[in-house]
């Protein structure tokens, strides 16, 4: 059966936000059979009562997970290399590693949800639906990026899928994303906003005011820690007197959860949005890691050691546990899924040789989207253009 008829027997949501990225593989196993695992390691709370830890799943929301993953990782790889071969310039901040969480939150949500992250944000923009082309093209600056090339690697936005952002500015996108869910309670949608931020920007001050204005407001916002516990080179426990960031939120429920098990993180969105939309404001912190350093700039080993890394590697990894699942369930063989990574691999490189056909932005782009045009004093009402006209 071929891919996209995998993705028609899939919820429509789901085949929404898999199709445009992710099609290069036949399924190995389409079966749709309700199957319950157990998360790899209980859910710890704070002011609430955690999720049952049986998940419910289906072989195919299973193969799909593997394809998923696989392909971000294998894109992040291509990143790297980019970067090295100077074809990608500036910031440059990878999420090998990470995978889980992207994948499993896109699975526990609808694309009427919100989504807005710091500057590690490709394998977000996939999960929300984005191609690899547009992905490669921005992170070389051209002007089929999804940004128009203008973005970089730390300003992906597919505003059709309601992903709202890569950002730079430590810890801004977070009120940017209570923000958000003030928009979603306003209307009455029923949606909820997952604003993601690291360990580091666990410590700024805005996160803390964001959240207490939601918490009185009771906004469907998920402030969700992607503790991968460095910092920029920083260990969590040298930047935080207290790194149990799910209790955070002193006042607003938390929630920990292993994030680097895909149908743990699925499990605890589900559990998360239904929350927030009910009674307002939650902490996620997805204990994670990530494989490359903070940056292109980082090795990465100054700060933590080799063993470290190769012990999460093969203790922890999200592919390779799902690739267990998939072995152990007898949904899928070891060359199978050897060979869905060669197609992978072969999707990621044509991607790459596409983007690198498009053009860079004429450079009289430099001043096109910097101010919204028809937006001045007229704008405003009589208070505000007293107050306007005031201003030096």
């Amino acid at each position: 059966m071929a891919a996209a008829a995998l993705l028609r027997r899939l919820p429509a949501a789901r085949a929404q936000a898999q199709a445009p990225a992710f099609m290069a593989a036949r399924p190995i196993s389409d079966s749709t059979a309700a199957l319950t695992i157990e998360t790899s390691v209980p859910f710890t709370s704070h002011l609430v009562d955690p999720p049952s830890r049986d998940v419910t799943t289906t072989p195919a929301e299973l193969v799909t997970f593997f394809r998923d993953m696989s392909l971000m990782r294998r894109m992040e790889i291509a990143a790297d290399s980019l970067y090295k071969a100077k074809l990608i310039r500036g910031f440059c901040h990878l999420y090998d590693g990470q995978e889980a969480v992207a994948v499993g939150m896109e699975a526990a949500i609808t694309r009427s949800d919100s989504i807005i992250t710091a500057y590690r944000d490709h394998c977000t923009y996939l999960a929300r639906g984005g191609d690899l082309v547009s992905a490669f093209s921005e992170l070389m600056g051209r002007e089929a990026g999804c940004s128009r090339g203008k973005g970089g690697s730390m300003h992906f936005y597919k505003k059709d899928a309601n992903f709202y952002g890569g950002h730079g500015i430590v810890g801004a996108q977070v009120p940017l994303g209570c923000g958000l869910a003030f928009a979603q309670k306003y209307k009455k949608e029923d949606t909820a906003t997952f604003a993601l931020y690291g360990d580091g920007a666990a410590n700024q001050g805005q996160l803390f005011e964001a959240l207490n204005i939601s918490a009185l407001w009771k906004l469907p916002a998920i402030l969700v820690c992607e503790n991968n516990h460095y910092g920029m080179g920083t260990a969590e426990w040298r930047a935080a007197k207290s790194p149990a960031y799910y209790k955070r939120g002193d006042y607003v429920p938390g929630l920990k959860v292993d994030g680097m098990d895909v149908l743990a993180v699925k499990q605890a969105c589900k559990f998360a949005k239904d929350h927030a939309v009910a009674n307002g404001p939650i902490v996620l912190e997805m204990d994670t890691y990530r494989y490359h350093g903070h940056s292109m700039s980082d090795p990465g080993s100054t700060y933590r050691t080799r063993d470290e890394i190769s012990g999460v590697r093969q203790e922890r990894d999200p592919i390779e546990r799902v690739r267990k699942l998939l072995l152990t369930h007898d949904l899928a063989n070891a060359a199978e899924l050897k060979n869905m990574e060669k197609e992978i691999r072969k999707q990621v490189d044509d991607a790459i040789a596409k983007a690198k056909e498009s053009s860079m932005p004429d450079t009289s782009e430099l001043f096109t989207n910097v101010y919204k045009k028809g937006f001045g004093v007229e704008s405003f009402g009589p208070d505000r253009k007293e107050m306007r006209a005031s201003l030096p």
